[in-house]
């Protein structure tokens, strides 16, 4: 899911905001490996930062050579233009971060038959939403109910009793996994480790975007007035809103907490000093795929016409290392809870079924 759609500069359409260094593996030439930002920026906390730092990684340790191009705008034609300029850069091995690009994608990997493709959260399809991943593409999937369920365990562990909610971006498969998944590690925790945390279906709620930061806050306000304590935030700009209500509110003295999402936002919510309000967040590990794919072009094993899916199994999915507001117990727990997601002992429904939207 492109969790990117936060405010920023729109850079020219040549792909201003580039970003080309060199390198040399023992005297050879470097791979060169490029990427397509979407509405973000590659500092975007989020898809966009994931993703580029498995590319740096990659640099680090794999003596690749890096470049990244931000389109003028969301479009397939400009998606397309920016893969293009690559292309003829000599970037033929193409990560784009998130479900926008799918259609994009499903075209290029025909155009650039001699170029590899990598597109994370989505499926290269005609618009007829029916896969086609090619031979030179891999497309890639995460378990977000997996992530969802370890922070919701870690939430009810930490929070005790109290009220929760959700606020989603757009109403797709990736959030609303996000959603159930957090809805099962909660009832988990109620069922099996004491706590008592209720989750209203008012307290669900999608707003029909990524990028409307006022709506965000606006959402967020009205749950924490109905009493919500904490709020697992899916909803890229949507969410920035509502973590900028939770600061004020947490500046204010309000025991109140917000849930992250895609990567760690603990930096986000800092509103005081060190402090943040945010609790934990249910990351997809975007660097540590990114990286592993690179390595495994570079090893000879590119997955090329496959679809991977990254979990609890595969360490694709979890929290933050730090986790600064969580006790003790709510990181063991937590931890305890992955590890059965692992093992197969606790299994995570990626469908609705009886949960709230």
């Amino acid at each position: 899911m492109s969790f990117i759609l936060a405010a920023g500069t729109i850079l020219g359409a040549c792909g201003g905001g580039d970003k080309d260094t060199g390198g040399k593996d023992n005297g050879k030439e470097a791979v060169k490996i490029g990427m397509v930002t979407d509405a973000g920026t590659i500092d975007d906390k989020s898809f966009n930062q994931g993703t580029w730092e498995g590319i740096l990684q990659a640099k680090e340790e794999l003596g690749i050579q890096e470049k990244y191009l931000k389109p003028a705008g969301t479009t397939e034609a400009e998606y397309l233009k920016e893969m293009g300029n690559l292309y003829d850069a000599g970037y033929k091995f193409i990560v784009a971060p998130g479900f926008k690009f799918e259609t994009a994608i499903f075209h290029a990997q025909d155009k650039y038959k001699d170029a590899k493709f990598v597109i994370l959260d989505g499926n290269p399809h005609s618009g007829d939403f029916k896969p086609v991943v090619k031979d030179n593409t891999v497309a890639v999937f995460f378990s977000e109910h997996e992530s969802g369920f370890i922070a919701g365990v870690a939430t009810a562990v930490e929070v005790k009793e109290g009220e929760a909610g959700f606020i989603g971006g757009m109403e797709i498969p990736a959030v609303q996994k996000f959603n159930w998944g957090f809805q099962q590690g909660l009832k988990y925790a109620n069922e099996n480790l004491g706590t008592n945390i209720t989750l209203k279906a008012e307290n669900v709620v999608y707003q029909g975007s990524f990028d409307n930061v006022a709506a965000g806050g606006q959402i967020a306000a009205q749950m924490y007035d109905r009493g919500v304590d904490v709020i697992f935030a899916a909803a890229g700009g949507v969410g920035v809103g509502a973590i900028n209500e939770a600061k004020t509110r947490k500046k204010a003295g309000d025991d109140i907490w917000i849930v992250g999402v895609d990567s760690d936002q603990y930096a986000d919510g800092i509103y005081e000093g060190e402090k943040s309000a945010i609790l934990t967040s249910a990351m997809k590990k975007l660097d540590v795929v990114t990286f592993d794919i690179i390595k495994r072009e570079l090893d000879g094993n590119f997955p090329g016409g496959e679809t991977l899916t990254y979990d609890a199994k595969n360490d694709g999915i979890g929290l933050p290392e730090e986790n600064p507001n969580l006790s003790d117990e709510a990181v063991a727990k937590a931890k305890e809870a992955f590890d059965k997601i692992k093992s197969g002992d606790i299994k995570v429904s990626g469908e609705q079924g009886s949960l709230f939207k």
